[in-house]
């Protein structure tokens, strides 16, 4: 590990949530405000939504950091679930003993523990993570449990959080009532190249670095653009960039470290690139054996069912077509 080399207490770009590590861009510190008023404020619904990578669920784990001792909480991810297993994964996380699986008496469950809580004066907060995920029919369970309240005010504060296929389905004519609940809408925008260096600054900080700048400000640059802003692709490069500089035993991970890092990690010259040439080749090629005689053997012997070439096979073939003509073409009349 690079941790003893570069002088680290811990490891700066794990990829676990963890909020000492939040770094608080205009956008990020935009959505936290937002949800901690709307908290505060009661409004009941309250949804976050925002692309891959991009630190929700840090941000979430920090507001509910903000909110230890004043309020009861439940952190739901698994969200590929029916009504009934939302309903028992939720009492499980609130701690409930209670086995049961029947819909109406899980529900008379829940309804205790949110009047327990008010009684005693603590908000109820549920966070439902990676919510793009839900089924409509669980989502209108989850609005659902937005009538639990009193005359005065909501007892359970909801905030759904997942990516922009969220969005679609809260825009969808079936969820509409749930939509009309929701009275506070925040995002999160891909970091600047200005951010993104200062978030590698904020979380080596974070990590224990003290030192003089570890990143050439050109390899930061390299990274911010590569990764598209993007918190965790940043962390995963820096990471790599450090292993391989620790590797080269260079104390200032330089712009040729991060550009073979990228090399590395782009994924897009694994990705099969399908043109209408190739998709062509892919075709099933069949040849008709009176139209060239083949030495490969490639071409079924006449009175035979012409043969099913694959797409190299195909090419070989022509290929050998092409030397043949030449030569053909070459002998005297």
């Amino acid at each position: 590990m690079f941790l003893g080399f570069y002088g680290l207490r811990e490891q700066p770009f794990g990829v676990t949530p963890d909020p000492r590590f939040l770094y608080l861009s205009p956008t990020h510190r935009e959505a936290l405000a937002s949800l901690y008023y709307g908290i505060e404020s009661g409004c009941g619904f309250l949804a976050l939504i925002a692309k891959p990578g991009m630190g929700k669920t840090t941000l979430l784990f920090h507001l509910l950091e903000k909110f230890r001792g004043q309020a009861r909480t439940a952190f739901l991810f698994q969200t590929q679930c029916s009504s009934r297993d939302f309903m028992r994964f939720l009492l499980a996380e609130l701690g409930s003993e209670s086995h049961e699986q029947d819909a109406v008496l899980m529900n008379d469950e829940f309804n205790k523990l949110l009047l327990q809580e008010a009684r005693a004066g603590r908000r109820f907060i549920i966070v439902v993570d990676e919510a793009q995920n839900l089924h409509p029919s669980v989502l209108e369970t989850i609005r659902l449990l937005s009538d639990f309240e009193t005359p005065r005010a909501k007892l359970l504060q909801i905030i759904l959080a997942g990516q922009p296929e969220l969005a679609d389905k809260l825009a969808s004519r079936k969820l509409s009532q749930l939509r009309q609940r929701i009275s506070l809408l925040s995002g999160l925008s891909p970091l600047s190249l200005t951010e993104s260096n200062n978030y590698v600054e904020h979380r080596l900080r974070v990590a224990g670095y003290a030192g003089a700048r570890l990143f050439e400000a050109a390899a930061i640059r390299a990274i911010g653009q590569f990764a598209e802003g993007i918190p965790r692709n940043i962390n995963n490069l820096c990471f790599n960039a450090l292993s391989l500089g620790c590797a080269l035993r260079e104390r200032v991970v330089s712009v040729p470290v991060v550009e073979e890092v990228i090399a590395d990690l782009d994924i897009n010259k694994h990705v099969t690139d399908v043109t209408p040439r190739t998709a062509l080749s892919q075709e099933v090629v069949r040849v008709d054996a009176k139209a060239i005689s083949s030495p490969a053997g490639f071409v079924a012997a006449e009175g035979e069912a012409a043969e099913s070439l694959t797409s190299s096979e195909a090419r070989a073939y022509m290929q050998q077509v092409t030397v043949q003509l030449r030569n053909w073409n070459r002998k005297p009349d």
